[in-house]
């Protein structure tokens, strides 16, 4: 089953210093794992899922960044590529670079997480609200590889109450996956503070408003890749699932 979700937006334009060594130096969306670069396995995964269209934000690095992902594009997927030359800022801002560019509720990723189309799928089909955010949240908490480094989440009957890494109290765990409708760009405007913001300033603002929900993915599993660490458990997954396309 495919979702009815047609765009996608990716944040691609951070530096990602932390996965770095001494002997790669990829920008970190075109980082390779298991014989595909790091951002390909997340666009696969929403083009199985039912996208069409796709914009990736991307800045540090463009001109070596740009060709690896137009190279990385599943046959099918529409990519368009979105400038922010504001890329040491937070990700709000990258987010923000797309304003004007949807035509209705979009699934946002980073490209620096991994998961499989039915985590996708499964976040589609819990969206039911159309003016409301939605985030995928894992609440397994004792299988989250770096608890300290993970977004927490604090929820009540579905809906995000906090979200921040310093939260002591929490729920779920952030998975980096969302369906966003086109007014979670007025709320990351209004967030705005000396021209930045975090994504999770704008959810924060929405959930103030009770239009910030989650969807829990149960026992799907999913990773973000921020150090070698984090970049080994994804290639120990990935060696264990079956092989496909």
């Amino acid at each position: 089953m495919t979702s009815n979700i047609r765009q996608a937006v990716i944040l691609a334009a951070g530096q990602g210093t932390r996965l770095r060594r001494d002997d790669q130096d990829y920008p970190k969306p075109l980082y390779p794992l298991r014989g595909r670069p790091l951002i390909g396995w997340a666009m696969r995964a929403l083009h199985q899922a039912g996208v069409e269209e796709m914009f990736v934000v991307v800045g540090f690095a463009r001109e070596e960044t740009v060709p690896g992902i137009q190279a990385a594009c599943p046959k099918g997927l529409r990519l368009d590529f979105v400038d922010n030359p504001e890329w040491k800022k937070s990700n709000g801002v990258s987010l923000y670079q797309a304003r004007g560019k949807l035509d209705g509720r979009f699934f946002l990723s980073m490209s620096d997480h991994l998961y499989a189309a039915q985590m996708v799928r499964t976040l589609a089909a819990g969206a039911i609200q159309e003016d409301s955010l939605y985030l995928a949240v894992d609440r397994k908490l004792g299988s989250i590889f770096d608890m300290d480094d993970a977004t927490k989440v604090r929820t009540r009957d579905g809906r995000i109450v906090d979200i921040g890494k310093q939260l002591l109290e929490f729920d779920a765990v952030d998975t980096g996956l969302f369906v966003c409708p086109p007014a979670v760009f007025s709320f990351l405007e209004s967030a705005m503070v000396n021209g930045d913001c975090s994504l999770s300033d704008a959810v924060r603002a929405m959930a103030r408003e009770g239009r910030a929900r989650v969807v829990d993915i149960g026992d799907l599993f999913w990773q973000d890749v921020d150090t070698p660490a984090m970049l080994g458990h994804a290639e120990e997954w990935l060696a264990a699932q079956p092989a496909r396309d």
